[in-house]
């Protein structure tokens, strides 16, 4: 184990090693807790996840069925000019535990068709549009629960890292280097008490 540097002599040591040791198990107490929060985070973020991943892959499936059927039946051409010449936009919201700040969600709103588009032809155009518009959304609310997971899964780690950091090194370091400075105030505090008692004696 590495020595402390720095560390005042005699009684002042003792203090500056006292405060230090209280404020690093009370960084330990803070940590701790803060990964006791994060990993109930995590669990209902991975539920998020699970559910939106289902959806995600229902709709997915669903737009490929109806994307099949209507270029099967109206051509790869009207599908093609199906497409609208807007892009989607999401929004992501946001949200803060124990000061870290991650996508609590997102909802998309898929492309509009403007006076220029040509709406799809056909019904199965008509469902794969909706179809394709029903798994943007799933895949964008995906999208935010996944990065989520690994925005608090990346916190998790580093906090582990400092909590280990604190109690396996600093810590013992510290109470390690209070006790020998204990043992030795204690023995100088001795010899100063038989030198004292010697002196009153006149020996």
């Amino acid at each position: 184990m590495a020595e402390l540097r720095h560390v005042p002599p005699g009684r002042a040591g003792r203090l500056w090693l006292t405060q230090r040791l209280n404020t690093g198990r009370r960084a330990a107490d803070l940590l701790h807790r803060k990964l006791q929060v994060l990993r109930v985070e995590l669990e209902r973020l991975e539920r998020q996840r699970d559910s939106t991943e289902r959806r995600w892959r229902d709709a997915w499936r669903a737009a490929d069925i109806w994307g099949l059927r209507g270029a099967m039946t109206a051509g790869v051409r009207e599908l093609r000019l199906a497409t609208p010449s807007r892009v989607a936009e999401v929004r992501v919201r946001w949200e803060t535990v124990m000061g870290l700040r991650y996508p609590a969600d997102a909802d998309c709103d898929p492309p509009t068709t403007s006076a220029a588009d040509r709406g799809p032809g056909g019904a199965a155009m008509v469902e794969a549009v909706a179809a394709y518009r029903e798994a943007l959304r799933a895949a964008a609310a995906h999208g935010a629960a996944s990065a989520a997971c690994r925005v608090i899964e990346a916190e998790i780690g580093q906090t582990r890292r400092r909590l280990r950091a604190i109690t396996d090194r600093w810590i013992p370091r510290l109470e390690s280097r209070l006790w020998r400075l204990r043992q030795e105030l204690d023995e100088t505090e001795r010899e100063e008490t038989f030198r004292r008692q010697r002196a009153a004696s006149g020996n």
